[in-house]
């Protein structure tokens, strides 16, 4: 088949020459007249004889030509050139000089590479004949094309792929899948290069393609995608309109089968055994059965029920959505000594049923499910369960309210003991037999206290009791008449000093704690020791109130201002109970059109006395008083606090130093002694030791005067200076035995300079002796900067005369 077909291209290449050949004679055919000219030179047409100078058509050059030599393409020729190579043929445009080559002397044209036309269908060139001596143009520059002429070098290829369709399982023949599409590059105007046919190479046997659209359709009517969800169907696409030596291309369309609902489910079993304990509570998943659906996706869904009326009403199913799962679960309490197997028939049926399909069968499928109760021991049971009872509030300690009675389920029947939950009967209020289960009053009642009791009894097995049941039980006291009515408020009334008789002053109504059965029904009347009253009368309205109406003309406050009226109420009983309570009326004066001004009752006066900005005025004078009193026993407490503070300060933390000798005795003003004086507790000093040398005095000396005499510092040979290590010993004992001071984190350190100096003190201070005679009395007199030195110096005169006497 290949030598015929390359026999066939060279039989049509040679053709294909051969008319060239003759078109290029035919494109230098001459008009007579002599010489040669340009078109449309006007020196020419005044002759009236033109010769023609260029005659082109089309050149055609055959693609993907394979020869060993340049490929003839034809030959341009001008009228001009009588052979002797005196004209110089040249060509420009595309091509020109690589793909195109031109003779110069003969105008051959030659194509020396191969052309494809499916990348270029055609060239454009520029002739030119120019003088070779010269190089001028001889005529003018004329265009002409180079058309590639096309041969069925392109198969058809399908550019779209892979394709991918889908068809419903048991369509019928002749349903349309999809279609495909194949490209050929050879040109389509030319021969039946580019007529494609398409055709069917693998998967005839199911599917069809239409040979001039591509369309793929059913071929058969049975496809089953649970026997095979998927085909792969070779298309081929030939063209040449599929005669004998066209080229063809092929592809893979990929055809799914999609599901439809034509499955119904089927149990893979006709009979599942489950147990379950009879104490299971109701809600209990007993077990899960699936049955099976060869369709997929939503053919699948599928819900499930109980056929049977027994199944129905013990049991319960539910379809699980995620997995498609039948979940049996109880419904209502099972019992072993009833029923110990239940057999439930449990039915799939499909959610979504294609109608199209119906004829195929019914959609659903049935199992039996056998539910085995296990034996279990259960706690007593309360029958019957009612949990009311009733008792009379006057019913006696030890009478019975009622019997409860618990039976034990099982088989084995153990005896049963009862018992009250006593969280629920703190009080005891009652009691109940272990045995017989009779409940009995432990306290007097009373319905007016507690009118209901809740309680919670106890049933349990006699030798485990770890099997107990609970039961509430709710006791409603009877309600016996044993309160008296009662006035519902002490009722208070007035009246007009200028009412009229028969004008009506209080409605009267009264409360009964009792609650009879038949409602009650109060009776109103004067006390018997209200009998001789005239001032007022009593109406019993029958409506459990009554009204109290004057019966006289006037009163007068003068006279009197109140009068206490009792008021016999009477119940209806059995037995039937009275209470007397009086109403307070009083007489008050009233304006003309009734209304109450004042009565002589102490609420009246106030509310008459005592406006309301008065009150205000009251409240604000208090409210001033209390602040004032606040204030001063907080200016008294800061006072206290800061003297306490000044006699309790602790030297440590008042350090003094004096780093200068000062101004001399003159300088009476840049230290204030006193800071120093008070450091130093020489009194406590004094008092703890009674006896001393002539340094310390004696117990008589003036504390003031010591004091004043401390900066007179006098050497003595008898000075002792134990005196104070002893005080700072003492102190520091007490510092340490004392829990409730603080820790002072400090280090204190107390250094003795020694007993006394060889060189004697400068200052005139100490120039006096015990015995001089000087007075001192003159330092007075000298002004207030000398004041401190004198009363100094005055002082210790003083005590010198006081020791000399």
């Amino acid at each position: 088949m290949a030598k015929g077909l390359q026999g066939f291209l060279w039989t049509m290449l040679l053709l294909f020459c051969a008319i060239q050949e003759l078109g290029s004679w035919a494109m230098h055919t001459e008009v007579e007249g002599p010489g040669l000219g340009e078109p449309g030179d006007p020196a020419l047409l005044a002759g009236g004889r033109v010769k023609r100078g260029w005659v082109w058509n089309q050149f055609f050059v055959v693609e993907e030509y394979t020869g060993t030599e340049p490929l003839y393409v034809g030959k341009i020729h001008s009228d001009s050139d009588e052979g002797d190579g005196s004209i110089k043929y040249t060509i420009s445009g595309e091509g020109a000089g690589t793909i195109f080559l031109i003779d110069e002397i003969t105008g051959d044209i030659h194509a020396t590479e191969r052309l494809d036309r499916e990348q270029k269908t055609f060239y454009t060139l520029r002739a030119q004949a120019r003088d070779r001596q010269t190089d001028q143009l001889l005529e003018p520059e004329s265009e002409f094309i180079i058309k590639v002429q096309d041969i069925n070098d392109s198969e058809p290829r399908f550019l779209e792929g892979p394709y991918i369709g889908s068809v419903a399982e048991l369509s019928p023949v002749g349903t349309s899948v999809m279609q495909v599409m194949a490209s050929d590059a050879d040109d389509p105007t030319y021969g039946s290069s580019a007529r494609v046919v398409y055709s069917v190479l693998e998967g005839e046997q199911h599917f069809t393609v239409d040979s001039k659209t591509g369309v793929i359709r059913t071929a058969v009517a049975d496809l089953d995608r649970e026997t095979q969800d998927r085909y792969e169907v070779v298309i081929r696409a030939t063209d040449m309109a599929g005669q004998l030596g066209g080229l063809s291309g092929s592809t893979t369309v990929t055809i799914v089968v999609t599901d439809v609902n034509d499955n119904p489910p089927r149990f893979p079993q006709k009979m599942y055994q489950f147990s379950i304990v009879e104490t299971a509570p109701v809600g209990t998943a007993i077990g899960r059965v699936k049955a099976e659906d060869s369709d997929v996706g939503e053919n699948t869904d599928m819900t499930y029920q109980v056929k049977d009326e027994e199944g129905v009403e013990m049991f319960k199913v539910t379809t699980d959505s995620n997995t498609q799962e039948a979940v049996i679960t109880v419904q209502k309490p099972l019992d072993y000594e009833s029923k110990k197997v239940h057999t439930v028939v449990v039915e799939a049926l499909n959610k979504f049923v294609d109608p199209r399909f119906v004829d195929l069968g019914t959609f659903r499928d049935q199992t039996i499910v056998r539910v085995s109760v296990l034996d279990v021991d259960e706690p007593p049971e309360f029958r019957p369960p009612s949990n009311l009872m009733e008792v009379q509030e006057d019913a006696h300690v030890g009478s019975i309210v009622g019997v409860v009675t618990a039976l034990d389920p099982d088989t084995a029947n153990h005896p049963v003991r009862y018992a009250i939950d006593r969280s629920t009967d703190a009080e005891r209020i009652f009691d109940i037999d272990a045995k017989t289960g009779a409940i009995v009053t432990g306290k007097v009642l009373d319905r007016e206290t507690a009118g209901w009791h809740n309680i919670t009894v106890l049933a349990m097995e006699a030798d485990n009791h770890s099997q107990v049941s609970r039961a509430s039980l709710r006791i409603r006291i009877l309600d016996v008449n044993d309160n008296p009515p009662e006035l519902a408020t002490p009722y208070e009334a007035a009246v007009c000093e200028d009412a009229k008789p028969g004008q009506l002053i209080q409605t009267i109504s009264v409360v009964d704690r009792d609650e009879p059965q038949s409602g009650h029904r109060f009776y109103f009347t004067l006390a018997p020791e209200a009998t001789n009253n005239h001032h007022f009368s009593l109406l019993d309205i029958q409506d459990n109130t009554a009204a109290v109406h004057t019966q006289r003309v006037g009163f007068n406050r003068q006279e009197q201002d109140v009068f206490l009226l009792p008021i016999l109420v009477v119940d209806s009983g059995p037995p039937a109970l009275s209470s007397t309570g009086t109403l307070t009326i009083r007489v008050c004066g009233c304006d003309s059109n009734g209304a109450i001004q004042s009565c002589n009752s102490t609420a009246y006066v106030v509310s008459a006395t005592l406006s309301p900005g008065a009150l205000i005025a009251l409240l604000v004078c208090v409210l001033i008083l209390v602040v004032l009193v606040l204030l001063i026993l907080t200016l008294k407490r800061h006072h206290k606090s800061h003297l306490t503070s000044e006699d309790d300060e602790d030297m440590r933390d008042n350090v003094i130093k004096y780093n200068d000798e000062g101004g001399g005795e003159q300088d009476t003003e840049a230290y204030d002694m006193s800071a120093l004086r008070s450091l130093y507790d020489f009194s406590e000093i004094k008092a703890g030791d009674g006896g001393g040398g002539p340094g310390e005095g004696g117990p008589g000396r003036n504390p003031a005067s010591e004091l004043h005499a401390l900066p007179q510092w006098v050497q003595s040979p008898d000075l002792d200076f134990s005196v104070f290590r002893d005080y700072i010993c003492r102190k520091v004992e007490q510092a340490d035995e004392d829990l409730s001071v603080p820790p002072y984190d400090s280090f204190q350190t107390y250094a003795f300079e020694g007993s006394d100096s060889p060189v004697p003190s400068l200052s005139s201070i100490n120039t006096w002796s015990s015995g001089s005679e000087q007075d001192f009395s003159y330092l007075g007199g000298w002004g207030p900067r000398f004041r401190q030195l004198a009363a100094l110096y005055a002082g210790r005169r003083g005590e010198e005369d006081s020791e000399e006497s």
